[in-house]
């Protein structure tokens, strides 16, 4: 694993164990990519070697690179000062994701927010 995946550590906030949701496909080509990750989600399960948990408290990933959102705005609600307290380098908003009060807030903390698909990025290589 190179220097560039070790430092991209990622959080698919919003994981699920169905495989026809872009968070289960997300997670499937982060690992496939080697990247380290780890998921939270509504429900319990597994994706691939990832478990999905589904306290935000029992998350502690102090080299957090990525949150890459899969929750809609009103689901991202109760997390956004949890989130914020993660300090990410990024956070990707997916398509259906997009917050423009909580993308402020995110860039007022120095957080670079994109406005992106995980996965299209993987596949292009601008991860």
């Amino acid at each position: 694993m190179d220097t560039l995946v070790k430092n991209k550590t990622t959080l698919v906030l919003g994981a699920s164990i169905k495989t026809y949701r872009y968070s289960y496909m997300a997670t499937q080509m982060l690992r496939s990519f080697d990247y380290p990750v780890h998921a939270l989600g509504l429900r319990k399960g597994r994706i691939g070697d990832v478990d999905i948990t589904l306290e935000p408290e029992k998350i502690d990933i102090p080299d957090l690179h990525t949150v890459t959102l899969y929750l809609n705005p009103g689901r991202q609600a109760p997390l956004m000062d949890w989130i914020l307290s993660l300090n990410p380098k990024r956070i990707i908003f997916n398509p259906g994701t997009e917050n423009p009060p909580f993308m402020k807030r995110c860039r007022e903390a120095g957080i670079e927010v994109l406005e992106a698909c995980t996965l299209v990025m993987l596949s292009t290589k601008q991860y």
